[in-house]
Order: C-alpha cells, then structure tokens, then sequence
C-alpha cells in the first residue's frame, strides 16, 4: 500500500484529517528550508506538497511568488528539489507531493521526471497548469502507476467534468475553494459545502481543499467536511515575516501543531 493511501486510511479510523502542508522549496534557502520541513513533519503535517519555485506562476499569489523568487536566487531548480526529497527521507516518511507547473518539468524532461521522483522519495506531483486533456502526455510516460497524479477541482468545475477528472486523479483530490490565487482573503465554508456535496456525489475518493486557509478555525470548519486541509500562503506569510528571526523554525513547528490539533475531529 502507498503512503498516500496508507495515511489517510490511517487518520480515518482516528477520526482524524490530513493536514497537507505546502512550502516552496529552498526558501528561504536550502538548508534553512529543509530545517523547516523537520520542524513540519515533527509537529504533525501529515503530507507535504514540495513547490517547485517558478518565474511566472498563475495560481499563486503575492506570498508564494516572493517565497519562489527567494529560492530562485539560490538557483533553486526541480533538480535541486529531487536532492531535497532524498534529503527529507532521512528524517521523514509522509507523503511528499511535488507541486509545480509544467514548465519546470519540460525543462528538467519529462519522461525521466517520474523515475527520478519516485526513485528521490516521492509520491506524486500535481501540476497546476497542466488540463486533464493533456495530463496524458506526462502519464503515458509512467511505468510505476504508484505515483499520483493530483488533480484541481475549481469551484466552476461543473459537475459531469468532476466526474472525469476524479476517475482520471489517484492519491487525492485537491479542491480549490474559491476562484482567485493562493493566499486570497476569505473563506466562505458554506460554498465549499456545496462543492463538497456535488464532489461526494461522483467519487469516493480523499479531498483536500485548499486556498485561503489560514487559521485554526479556518482549518477546523474545512476539516470537518473534507478528507484534508491544504495549507499553503499562511506558512510561507510565517517565513517572510520570520526569515531573519532565530526562532523561525520553533515558529513553523509551534504552527503546525496548532494547525494539526485542529483536524482532529474528536477534539472540534
């Protein structure tokens, strides 16, 4: 059984849900950022989604695009991010996704990305600006169908094409839960009620949602409706604000302990 399966068959039984955690890769820098990570995975992040920092993003807002530009200046590449995910093995075993756009992959070659990822350490990759109509010409590449392909699922997506891309994903679901970029103020839980009940109506398959969590409030609400709760800007708003504090990394794990005692359902 992989790891993604595994964990949240897992936090299923414990009435518990993930806490997926995002941080871009090398920000601030190599070594400050795998420092952070430890500090995430000993605090209880239950899955980490690896960016792959990239010059002209669509999806992300302000704070993750200054957190790629930060690691782009330590030449940060998706062959460093594959050094990274070896590295988090040594102290690690959750599942690692790794979230990039399609740029950074074509560049690093496609065919040799998903050996290469698996053979790191990795569980999956989710490519934001990758369509379900061209996602085959990455997957037909893959030998080892373990490795998962993440999909989005939009607030606009209708829900016939829900269905397609649910029957296409493997790992989990990511639902986004409101139109915009990442980091956006607002978070309107009866909306991502909605989309969750239409989601629930074609597939049985994990959904995490993500976009515009930020709280352990905000955290606990989605929890409660979803199978995991991505959490993305609000970390990487810690470490900008953080970067020259000697406390950033107990900073990170006190954080992400907060985040994680609100997905426990028993405890809401």
């Amino acid at each position: 059984m992989n790891r993604l399966k595994q964990t949240f068959e897992n936090l299923k039984k414990k009435n518990d849900r993930a806490l997926v955690g995002f941080v871009t890769a090398g920000d601030p820098d190599v070594d400050t950022s795998l420092k952070l990570i430890k500090a995430m995975c000993e605090n209880g992040v239950d899955i980490l989604e690896l960016g792959v920092p990239f010059s002209d993003p669509s999806a992300d807002g302000p704070v993750i695009q200054r957190s790629s530009l930060r690691a782009l200046k330590h030449d940060v590449s998706l062959k460093t991010v594959m050094s990274m995910v070896r590295k988090i093995r040594k102290f690690c075993d959750i599942p690692i996704i790794i979230f990039s756009y399609y740029n950074p992959i074509l560049a690093y070659g496609a065919r040799k990305f998903q050996p290469d990822s698996l053979a790191a350490g990795a569980d999956g990759v989710l490519v934001v600006d990758l369509p379900l109509e061209e996602s085959t010409e990455l997957t037909s590449m893959w030998e080892d169908r373990e490795f998962s392909l993440i999909n989005l699922v939009a607030p606009t997506t209708p829900k016939d094409r829900m269905a397609k891309i649910a029957a296409a994903s493997s790992g989990f679901l990511y639902m986004v839960s409101k139109t915009g970029v990442t980091g956006s103020d607002g978070l309107d839980t009866s909306k991502i009620g909605e989309q969750m009940k239409i989601l629930r109506s074609v597939t049985n398959f994990p959904v995490c949602v993500g976009f515009g969590i930020s709280t352990a409030e905000d955290v606990a609400a989605v929890a409660a409706m979803a199978d995991g709760v991505v959490i993305g800007s609000a970390f990487e708003r810690l470490i900008e604000e953080n970067i020259d504090h000697p406390e950033l990394i107990a900073r990170m794990g006190n954080q992400t302990a907060a985040y994680k005692a609100a997905t426990n359902l028993k405890k809401s």
